[in-house]
């Protein structure tokens, strides 16, 4: 597969970066991996490139590059709330939060005319969701999304498939089931033994290899069945 960071332009202007990875051979289809509050950081392109290895072109908007260029952090105390604040200020300072994902989405399908998802975790989740009923695309996925919650009355445009942790510290099992009540046609897959970002391979203190495996197993199968591949 072949890597390379290009710049996209927003619809109202603003230029960000964005991690591109090819795979070998013509795409099946495409998805934007959105990022954590961490930015396009090894993590999110290692990620990247786990899904471009099932033929996916992928790529990853550097979201916060309308606040701070060039945010690639670690996973320690210090970047945690760095990257934290960051999310305030996008969040703050964006009326439509998907703006950028559309920039990443609208490149892709000047690339291919494969069917398009997006794919998130974390702040992405969210993302993913709001992607889902705000933008037009095939499907999407959020893994730990915190504030989907939050949009309960914005209905999906596209089927969508939402993962969990039992143990996750930040998003309780009563948003959980708010989700799951406002829309119980949206597959929530929740997993034993898997706190908040379990599918974080790069981090041993969070990474579940078991509900990963599994988390990334439906979201394959879920891309691969509304794809039509």
């Amino acid at each position: 597969m072949n890597t390379e960071w290009i710049q996209l332009k927003a619809g109202d202007g603003t230029e960000l970066a964005a991690y591109v990875v090819r795979p070998e051979g013509e795409p099946k289809a495409a998805l934007v991996v959105v990022q954590e509050i961490f930015g396009v950081n090894q993590q999110i392109q290692k990620t990247a490139e786990e899904w471009a290895s099932h033929g996916f072109l992928c790529i990853a908007p550097a979201m916060f590059d309308r606040v701070e260029k060039g945010v690639n952090l670690n996973y320690n105390q210090a970047d945690f709330e760095k990257g934290y604040g960051l999310m305030q200020q996008f969040s703050e300072g964006l009326m439509d939060q998907t703006k950028d994902v559309k920039a990443a989405v609208d490149w892709l399908r000047s690339e291919t005319d494969k069917p398009v998802g997006v794919v998130g975790y974390c702040f992405g989740g969210t993302m993913a969701w709001l992607s889902a009923t705000r933008l037009k695309v095939e499907a999407a996925a959020g893994y730990y999304g915190g504030s989907i919650a939050n949009f309960l009355n914005e209905e999906p445009q596209c089927p969508v498939i939402l993962h969990f942790g039992v143990d996750d510290q930040y998003i309780p099992a009563e948003a959980r089931d708010a989700i799951q009540t406002a829309h119980p046609e949206v597959p929530i897959f929740v997993y034993e033994n898997a706190g908040h970002a379990f599918a974080r391979g790069v981090d041993p203190t969070h990474y579940a290899a078991e509900a990963a495996t599994l988390a990334n197993k439906h979201t394959l199968l879920f891309f691969q069945q509304h794809f039509g591949l």
